[in-house]
């Protein structure tokens, strides 16, 4: 027998049917609510208990620190896979095949040149200019570049302009930093992985000899593994939302890009270094920055700690620390800033407040640590999160086209002044 939820407005019931996923979550279905209440809408600022889709491309359980990509566990895609091998389960639906996977690999190789006049775009922004809106920008403008729509009923299509924006999107976030940096830009070498190629195009140096490091490259791909999706977010669902006005990949991926850089969203790894900076310029004092961490009544917060959605723990958290440890380790690296921040994560870990409140260092923090480590710049923290959440954006963008959503249009409780009557500025 099917659940109904009853609401009851002015005496009169309505019925609705409560929707069951397959982890057994609940939603009331309220798509015919205005037009069998005669107007009523509901109030959700934040959309915080609001469904705007069905989606079968990520499970999340804040409760229970579960974090899974189609079913498998982040945990084992971490340690199993690489970040290509899950970018193809994301958007495809399944793990690839070996035969899929090198085909995956090689078309993206081929299309990861980038029109020469798009250098003459970002020639056009200065050192300072922020390295989010200058690849917000430049994904744009790749449509200049590819103006064509695609056919979403066309696999074939489909599959090129997924391939297109996995393969240009690298460059993109490589040039930008690139040119923050004041070194010549850099096409990668096709030889190279996924990974190895991002790297090797961000920081190799024209006079200097280009050094592999493993324990680097398995960090950065666990990196962009965890950043690859996490279901309903604010920047996945601008993408969702542009795209549903037919909008295409690349727009609505730049949209994207814009809702992540805010601080509050993708920009939370660059605050932590922040944060982490403001302690150190005052003298270093981890255990005072606790203590003003625990006092209520100070406006200190500790970044990086905690989640809004993961009341247990973060399971990236707890995947990436290793790795942290691994980079730190193997690079020898001397920071007062990184000791900062490893003497306030072996106290969260430990300390009863933070322990009780479930105030654990959170997959920002410690992706923080590890960029500051590799010599990243702050700015660009926010670029490396977008790099790893691109699949992810891909996969929803094309669900949402394949299942032919809707145009997104929330409505609203109006609250402004009722009907006035005109005055001409000679009477107001």
């Amino acid at each position: 027998m099917s659940k109904i939820a009853t609401l009851e407005i002015d005496g009169n019931k309505y019925e609705f049917p409560i929707i069951e996923g397959t982890e057994k979550e609940l939603g009331i279905d309220i798509k015919t609510l205005r037009t069998a209440t005669g107007g009523v809408t509901t109030i959700d600022p934040g959309y915080k208990n609001t469904g705007s889709c069905e989606s079968a491309i990520t499970f999340l359980d804040g409760e229970k620190g579960i974090l899974r990509y189609r079913g498998y566990s982040i945990e084992e895609l971490a340690e199993k896979a690489d970040f290509l091998e899950v970018a193809y389960l994301l958007i495809f639906g399944e793990l690839p095949t070996a035969a899929q996977l090198e085909k995956f690999d090689q078309d993206i190789k081929e299309e990861s040149h980038v029109d020469e006049d798009m250098k003459k775009i970002l020639d056009g922004f200065p050192k300072s200019a922020h390295p989010m809106g200058v690849l917000s920008s430049l994904t744009s403008a790749l449509i200049a570049f590819n103006p064509g729509s695609v056919d979403v009923d066309s696999e074939e299509e489909m599959y090129d302009a997924i391939v297109k924006i996995m393969a240009k999107f690298p460059v993109l976030a490589a040039w930008t930093m690139r040119k923050r940096k004041s070194l010549p830009l850099d096409y990668g070498d096709s030889s190279l992985g996924y990974v190895e190629n991002l790297h090797k195009m961000m920081f190799s140096r024209p006079n200097k000899t280009y050094e592999p490091n493993k324990i680097v490259y398995d960090a950065l791909d666990k990196l962009l593994i965890l950043h690859a999706d996490h279901e309903q977010n604010c920047s996945t669902s601008t993408v969702r939302i542009v795209g549903s006005s037919h909008a295409g990949l690349f727009a609505s991926i730049s949209a994207g890009i814009s809702a992540l850089w805010g601080p509050l969203h993708g920009g939370a790894n660059q605050a932590v270094i922040e944060m982490l900076e403001a302690i150190k310029a005052d003298g270093g004092d981890t255990a005072r920055y606790i203590n003003k961490a625990k006092d209520k009544n100070d406006p200190f917060r500790l970044m990086g700690f905690g989640h809004r959605v993961y009341k247990n723990f973060d399971p990236r958290a707890k995947i990436i620390k290793k790795s942290a440890d691994e980079v730190l380790g193997d690079l020898g690296i001397e920071d007062p800033v990184l000791d900062i921040a490893k003497g306030l994560a072996e106290v969260a870990l430990e300390d009863e407040y933070f322990v009780q409140r479930k105030l654990y260092p959170n997959v920002d923090f410690y992706s923080g640590i590890i960029y500051r480590a590799l010599d990243i710049p702050t700015e660009m923290f926010t670029v490396m999160f977008a790099l790893g959440r691109l699949p992810g954006w891909i996969a929803q963008w094309r669900e949402m086209r394949l299942r032919k959503e809707p145009i997104g249009r929330p409505r609203q409780i109006y609250t402004g002044e009722n009907h006035r009557d005109f005055k001409p500025v000679s009477e107001r």
